[in-house]
């Protein structure tokens, strides 16, 4: 724009164009580049793994959650939560003094999960809608992140993990559930896994196998400064 062409324009004009051009450049700056995985991503089958009764049977919830340490009070994220197998037994161990946040990314599946908990009348549980990509999750607010029989289902591990790092307490910890063979048939072998969570600065703290879902339960812990995307590295099969 000319001098002249300045001068002839009304000052909150000048203002509000130069405003939408930071805004312009700050959301470009927002969206960082993230590496594709060196893997295949599982399809969405199905919102259900298997039958709540059958998983019952061989008491999966109970003994994850002791294995992970969930206690009364805690605040708690489901994500991938689907019909709400265990977003409704969280909410039952961390009581009225701990909260549970279901999430899952689609729609129909996050409307009948919410159904399910307001007939239940389960006041310490809120339900969401996710982005494949982003969690979209509160910083600082969760002692554990559940991931169940859903990581192999995440289109975008990297950017997932990095953008989920920030919303873990001290301390707090993401668990993963999962069958321990390749992702395109509904599992995450468990060094690959490792491998994924490493690159976004995330320390293995402990792994226990899980024979009754064929695999096992993976913590861990963000350490250290959140890497840049631009120093994300894809790990390879």
């Amino acid at each position: 724009m000319s001098t002249k062409a300045m001068r002839r324009t009304p000052r909150p004009l000048i203002l509000l164009l130069a405003t939408l051009a930071l805004a312009g450049c700050k959301k470009a700056e927002e969206a960082p580049s993230f590496p594709a995985p060196d893997r295949p991503v599982a399809k969405i089958v199905s919102s259900r793994w298997s039958t709540e009764e059958a998983r019952d049977r061989v008491n999966e919830a109970e003994t994850v959650m002791d294995r992970v340490g969930v206690k009364p009070g805690m605040t708690i994220a489901d994500i991938g939560a689907g019909e709400g197998y265990y977003t409704i037994r969280l909410a039952s161990r961390v009581g009225d003094h701990g909260r549970v946040l279901a999430e899952d990314i689609v729609p129909e599946v996050r409307d009948k999960l919410a159904e399910r908990v307001n007939r239940d009348a389960l006041d310490n549980v809120s339900v969401r809608l996710g982005e494949p990509a982003d969690p979209k999750l509160p910083e600082n607010s969760f002692d554990r992140i559940f991931m169940v029989h859903m990581y192999h289902e995440v289109a975008q591990p990297y950017e997932f993990l990095w953008r989920m790092r920030p919303s873990l307490k001290a301390g707090g910890r993401v668990i993963v559930v999962d069958a321990d063979r390749p992702t395109e048939k509904h599992g995450t072998p468990s060094a690959l896994l490792r491998c994924e969570f490493a690159a976004v600065g995330y320390k293995l703290v402990e792994s226990q196998p899980l024979p009754s879902v064929e695999g096992y339960i993976a913590q861990f812990e963000a350490v250290g400064p959140r890497p840049t995307p631009a120093k994300i590295r894809a790990c390879r099969l």
